[in-house]
């Protein structure tokens, strides 16, 4: 060290290197250019989702307000878009969009989900259905529309009957006075009473349905919450004086579709069990689906169906024809019978199918035949009932005339007894002759 403390130089001695330093110095500018180009690129990223975020929520918006408008502003098109775990865009078909016009209650309106640009698939529907028109709410007969199995000639389907995949019974919202549901809709009734206006029509069916597969029970709750408040919505509007039930606490449960041994049949097919129990099984169903019986259900129905083995049993006693039609019955044309009655307003709105003429639709207080199905009537508590028996086609023939009115007889019999109903008139044995 020289006298005035500097570091000096000393020959042969190793002197500061800087390298080091710099190559330190070099990783760490990297490394802050790194993040620097990181945190752009963050930002530009947030950038961009949040600029998507804004586009899914202007297209949910537009989306929503197009359900709506289409929907005659019934329903809210955010609920409808909360289907299926909730979407981002949808649209309403043009084609079906809800009128609500007072000489024609009947409507609807569809709406597609959006899963991407040029793709739609089916999402939801609802429908509005006022009786009074010259189209009943409910059919009855051997009309090709109710067959409750799916089926088609040729296809590989063992056991046609096994499950009912078309149409299975509807079971009642609570008691059934706010309406009935499936797996895939609800069906709100309102029925239009003193003070509604001279247009209104005396009762009115608002549904809601989901047009797609594997419909879970989320969705059900919803769909019954969009068809009552679509309901109450309608009846305000249309100046129909009525008051609808709150939807029940309880989840509503699936609603099965698969057959049951007929001689073990509850519920609304237990009349039927014991039927065959006292008059043995002879040629009828051996397979029934049921639906829980409530006094204030304005509708209650029951299937009943022939399993192949059935069908195989009672094949070996008929005649040609007959045998024909047990052969179709194993694969494309089942044989199977309904019974169902319909209580106060909606036995005022049921009918049959006329070929080449308009559809008739049954007078209450009368009793007869048409086309697959026989009704007889009554009175319970103080208002019309109609009770009906529809068969697939020529299982009737099958059964023959007298098995038929028997047991017609015997359901009709029950029902008026367990609903506590007067005046029953049955029809008569003629009625049963018919080719």
């Amino acid at each position: 060290m020289s006298e005035n403390g500097r570091l000096r130089s000393v020959p042969g001695a190793a002197t500061f290197a800087p390298d080091g330093f710099y190559r330190e110095c070099a990783v760490r500018v990297g490394w802050i250019r790194l993040w620097q180009w990181t945190a752009w690129g963050g930002i530009g990223l947030s950038l961009y989702a949040g600029w998507l975020t804004v586009d899914d929520i202007r297209d949910r918006a537009a989306s929503e307000r197009d359900i709506t408008a289409a929907c005659a502003g019934l329903l809210s098109g955010a609920e409808v878009m909360g289907l299926q775990g909730g979407m981002v865009r949808a649209k309403a078909d043009d084609d079906h969009e809800l009128r609500l016009d007072a000489d024609e209650p009947s409507t609807s309106c569809t709406v597609y989900k959006v899963p991407g640009p040029g793709k739609t698939k089916s999402l939801f529907t609802l429908l509005v259905r006022g009786a009074g028109t010259s189209e009943p709410l409910y059919w009855v007969g051997d009309d090709a529309g109710l067959e409750p199995f799916y089926t088609s000639e040729g296809a590989d389907k063992p056991d046609v009957t096994a499950v009912a995949d078309r149409r299975p019974e509807s079971r009642p919202v609570g008691d059934g006075t706010l309406g009935w549901y499936g797996n895939w809709y609800t069906t709100i009734r309102a029925e239009c009473g003193p003070g509604s206006k001279r247009t209104a029509p005396p009762l009115l069916h608002v549904t809601a349905r989901a047009d797609y597969e594997d419909v879970p029970a989320a969705d059900r709750e919803l769909l019954a919450r969009i068809a009552r408040s679509a309901a109450e919505e309608l009846t305000d509007r249309i100046g129909c004086r009525t008051e609808l039930p709150a939807l029940p606490d309880d989840q509503l449960a699936p609603v099965p579709s698969a057959l049951r041994p007929a001689q073990a049949a509850g519920g609304s097919c237990s009349w039927f069990a014991r039927h065959i129990k006292e008059q043995g099984q002879g040629r009828l169903p051996d397979r029934a689906l049921s639906v829980p019986t409530r006094k204030a259900n304005p509708i209650e129905g029951c299937l009943l169906a022939v399993s192949p083995d059935q069908v195989g049993r009672i094949a070996g006693g008929l005649n040609d024809d007959e045998y024909d039609s047990a052969q179709g019955a194993r694969t494309h044309s089942p044989w199977w019978l309904r019974s169902a009655s319909y209580f106060g307003a909606e036995a005022r709105t049921v009918g049959y199918e006329v070929i080449g003429a308009e559809d008739g639709i049954i007078e209450t207080g009368t009793v007869g035949h048409a086309r697959g199905a026989w009704w007889a009537s009554s009175i319970c508590d103080g208002k019309p009932a109609l009770h009906t028996l529809s068969s697939s086609y020529r299982y009737d023939n099958v059964l023959g005339p007298r098995t038929l009115a028997t047991l017609f007889r015997a359901y009709v019999a029950d029902i008026t007894k367990q609903r506590g109903c007067t005046h029953v008139k049955y029809p008569d044995m003629k009625e049963f002759l018919v080719p």
